[in-house]
């Protein structure tokens, strides 16, 4: 568990390369603020002592102080050194108090702002690590996710998907910049007060510094179980997003049915989950720190009481006492920061795990190492001895074999759920067969890859594919060099121009969600402009015109007419008076081939397809 934790961990880490680029700078910004972070309350000592001495006797100062060392840096004597100089250099050798605090509260300020400064550098590059981390994130997701084969997203849930690009990657990306504070900023900090502290009493130090690993273990229990409950909560949080996603995509049919309150007590069911994870973990969250805070001042209150005794028996100057207190009730903080961006590293990973679902599923389509361009279509599309099973055990195909040869239309017909669809996204290789080929010009569509092959294919369905965006830019997918007089072409071949024309802004109207501005026969009309426009040599119509009205039908089946002219055809029709003129029809049944030739021909034969003929004749 631990090493699956450490390679997830890690793995985040490598969508923040070059790490290098971000942890330099925020290694010398860490160490320059810790370092006047910590001078800010070592400025307190001469200060208090310059206050409330009696015996205080000013020494001039006419040479910088040189320092052998850090340590150095944080004694109040080597301090008081450097502000002898300054003043003696500002304000001379005549020593008044008014005068000496005005340069210790100037040093205070000058201290401090440096101290702000460089934090503000260092969460800055923290925050362009954060950004640019969740950019590369959620760009891989996506192009992972729009690569994968369409047989994927039957197995999965949209909402999940989207849960995942959005919401768990926002939870992944502190994760990421948490591990720079941990490594960097919040050590730096603890070693600058520790340091200070030592030059004021080790003795006083070494009592004050045990307390730190009992905090430690207290509060890393309590990290540890935000893991499970964190992991729970994202995937809670995807079926929320799918509940949702469902619900609005199918508000119609929630209305019409009156499910709303069942979709309602669906949604309210998880949320009401997913409210209680959250609450779980902000209750062992929210305990880390009042516990280190608790903690810190038993320990502040017991070192009053030993730290008292030194300043008695003369080991420790009052000044130095105070400044000591001081430094070591900051010493808490960087330490519950520590401890939280533990727990946000933790649920980081928890979120990971879902990420890299999708960053590691591989496609079950994919190009084949050497695969070529389909550079131009020539000769026949065939099928040989294909069969096919959505899930491995349940055949939908069974030894089809035929052939579409160049400039052909060949109708696919039969019962429902006979496997004509299915044939159609073998063609385009959206799945692979089982057993068996299909063929481009001889060669297996394996042996091209997939883009060139989709490069020469149009296809026209029944559930058009219409996306929230204007007119122009739904007839132009796929070909954004296409100019306006080459889409207003393409709309008129599709009948689809004079309505065009009619709305609020032409061809720059918003058509809404999936189109639902638009009616149905309006929808089927542009997803055929689309397919006019990019002008393919293989057309795939898979049922456009079956839930369509009778005026609708024959807007868009004169479309369709003119698209079909001198194109390779594969057809799917529900209404068979569509298919008369087709060069041969295919009767599809059980997933096996009944029958095919001419209408004439089925006819005569006096099978499936004649009596499906008689059905919709009597229909």
């Amino acid at each position: 568990m631990k090493s699956s934790m450490m390679n997830t961990y890690m793995r985040l880490l490598g969508f923040a390369k070059p790490l290098s680029r971000y942890a330099v700078p925020y290694f010398f910004y860490s160490v320059l603020h810790a370092l006047f972070n910590t001078l800010t309350y070592v400025m307190i000592v001469p200060i208090i002592g310059t206050l409330f001495s009696d015996g205080y006797v000013f020494q001039p100062v006419y040479e910088f102080p040189l320092t052998s060392g850090l340590k150095e840096l944080f004694n109040a004597e080597y301090l008081s050194k450097i502000i002898n100089y300054f003043y003696t250099i500002i304000f001379g050798e005549e020593y008044r108090i008014t005068y000496f605090l005005s340069l210790l509260s100037g040093m205070v300020i000058s201290v401090n702002l440096l101290s702000g400064l460089f934090r503000y550098l260092g969460a800055m590059t923290i925050e362009t690590l954060r950004v640019r981390t969740l950019q590369r994130m959620r760009n891989e997701m996506f192009d992972r996710t729009m690569g994968m084969n369409v047989g994927y997203f039957s197995d999965q849930r949209k909402g999940d998907i989207m849960s995942k690009i959005t919401s768990d990657v926002m939870v992944v990306q502190y994760c990421v910049t948490n591990t720079l504070q941990v490594a960097f900023r919040e050590p730096f900090l603890i070693i600058g007060y520790s340091v200070f502290m030592v030059t004021i009493s080790w003795e006083l130090t070494i009592f004050s510094i045990l307390y730190l690993p009992i905090v430690g273990l207290l509060i890393g229990g309590i990290v540890k179980r935000l893991r499970h409950p964190a992991k729970r909560g994202q995937q809670r949080m995807g079926d929320m997003v799918s509940v949702m996603e469902e619900s609005l995509s199918g508000v119609k049919a929630v209305k019409s049915y009156n499910a709303f309150d069942y979709i309602s007590e669906k949604f309210r069911t998880i949320n009401a989950e997913i409210s209680n994870l959250l609450l779980s973990m902000a209750r062992k969250q929210q305990l880390a720190s009042p516990m280190s805070e608790f903690l810190g001042i038993t320990a502040i209150s017991i070192v009053l009481i030993f730290g008292g005794s030194l300043v008695t028996n003369g080991s420790m100057s009052a000044a130095g006492f105070v400044g000591y207190i001081a430094a070591f009730s900051q010493l808490t903080r960087p330490l519950r920061a520590f401890i939280d961006q533990f727990a946000n590293i933790n649920q980081g990973i928890a979120a990971g795990e879902r990420i890299f679902s999708i960053i590691d599923a591989r496609s079950e389509v994919e190009d084949k190492v050497g695969a070529v361009a389909l550079e131009e279509f020539r000769h026949n599309i065939e099928f040989r001895g294909v069969d096919f099973s959505y899930d491995g055990q349940r055949r939908v195909l069974n030894n089809i074999s035929f052939e579409v040869r160049r400039g052909e239309t060949v109708a696919l017909v039969g019962p429902s759920g006979g496997g004509k669809s299915t044939l159609s996204e073998l063609i385009p290789r959206f799945y692979d067969p089982l057993k068996g080929e299909v063929l481009i010009d001889g060669k297996p569509l394996q042996e091209y890859t997939q883009a060139s092959v989709r490069e020469h294919m149009g296809i026209v369905s029944q559930d058009t594919i219409l996306f929230n965006d204007s007119i122009r830019n739904n007839i132009a997918m796929g070909r954004q060099d296409a100019t306006d007089e080459q889409i207003i072409a393409a709309a008129k071949v599709a009948n689809a121009h004079d309505f065009i024309m009619q709305t609020e802004a032409g061809y720059d109207t918003n058509i809404g969600d999936r189109g639902m501005k638009l009616s149905g026969g309006q929808r089927q009309r542009l997803s055929i402009a689309r397919a006019v426009l990019k002008n393919p040599e293989i057309l795939i119509l898979d049922e456009a015109t079956s839930a369509l009205d009778t005026e609708s039908e024959k807007l868009v089946q004169e479309a369709l007419t003119s698209l079909l002219k001198g194109r390779t055809s594969v057809v799917i029709a529900h209404r068979l008076s569509t298919i008369h003129n087709a060069d041969r029809i295919i009767v599809i049944d059980q997933g096996r081939i009944a029958e095919q030739g001419s209408h004439a021909e089925l006819m005569a034969l006096n099978g499936i397809y004649a009596k499906l003929i008689e059905m919709q004749s009597l229909a």
